[in-house]
């Protein structure tokens, strides 16, 4: 069965797509026309508007595009959907947005403390794997997916611990107190290693986990989050194998591969351009005491 008969709005999310160009517009205005509002400020340059452009792209595409529809179908797109979010649109966002446009926000009475505490290295990496653990709980998980409200309201808390587990490893502002060279390393390790039991569980279940995936009234409920009540009441529909020929447990494990697939390239990219970071610096901090040594030893032979 075609997923078009849910309709365009479910489709394409059209408000959620105003919303996003007009947080881009506001954006840009404040970084090119409201700059000189800022104490200290820099002008924005290319690559920080091409990544939080694609920091954009990219959230529209796994929240407002039938990727967000077939995420409540099956599984398989909903683990697509949690390792884009979570792993790729963060370290993008933090990267495309300037330092001096974060640290207003950081530093608001409320953020300040909670954001300072949530991005200390052991914290932000407890918080956003346990979390994600937790929602992968399958009484949580369904219990969460059949409330909109908590599952809006849980996925923007993840979505906040997702930022601070990765500021540390990616942010670019000249006071952080962020990582460096292999803690880096030891830092990403670490979290591979903490998303990993939330997969297993996925992947190596041999029965249905979640019955928001397996169970045509609890399916139904959950499907509320994208598609109106009153255009599912207008469907004869008894559950999500109407629009897949994969059973129900093979779709689990496929979403529980995809997410540790894209969490370790992810990972692995990350991973390489810290080691060639740190490697380079390394070679930089070489030369430069190979340069003292012998300016020394010249100075001493005069």
């Amino acid at each position: 069965m075609p997923i078009s008969i849910f309709g365009f709005s479910a489709l394409w999310s059209p408000y959620f797509l105003v919303i996003l160009l007009f947080l881009s517009a506001v954006f840009f205005y404040v970084t090119i026309n409201w700059r000189s509002k800022f104490r200290v400020s820099e002008p924005l340059t290319k690559r920080q508007a091409v990544l939080f452009i694609t920091a954009v792209l990219v959230l529209y595409i796994v929240k407002g595009t039938p990727l967000d529809l077939m995420g409540h179908i099956m599984m398989t797109y909903h683990m697509v959907q949690m390792a884009v979010l979570y792993l790729v649109v963060p370290p993008l966002l933090i990267k495309g947005v300037p330092w001096w446009v974060w640290n207003p926000l950081i530093h608001l009475p409320v953020v300040k403390q909670l954001f300072a505490f949530s991005t200390r290295p052991l914290i932000s990496l407890i918080l956003f794997n346990g979390l994600f653990s937790f929602y992968h709980i399958p009484l949580i998980f369904d219990f969460i997916k059949m409330s909109e409200p908590l599952h809006g309201l849980y996925t923007i808390i993840l979505f906040f611990f997702a930022l601070c587990m990765w500021w540390p490893l990616v942010n670019e502002h000249p006071e952080s107190n962020g990582l460096h060279g292999l803690k880096k390393i030891g830092y990403i390790f670490a979290n591979g290693i903490l998303l990993t039991p939330a997969c297993a569980l996925i992947i190596f279940a041999s029965a249905p986990l979640y019955a928001t995936y397996s169970d045509g009234s609890s399916w139904l409920k959950a499907m509320e989050l994208c598609v109106p009540a009153s255009t599912l009441s207008s469907l004869n529909l008894s559950g999500p194998e109407l629009f897949s020929n994969m059973a129900v447990v093979e779709d689990q494990k496929t979403g529980g591969i995809v997410m540790k697939i894209i969490q370790e390239i992810v990972y692995g990219v990350v991973l390489a351009q810290v080691f060639f970071e740190w490697f380079r610096k390394e070679e930089e901090d070489a030369d430069k005491l190979t340069e003292a040594a012998l300016s020394q030893h010249n100075k001493s032979m005069y």
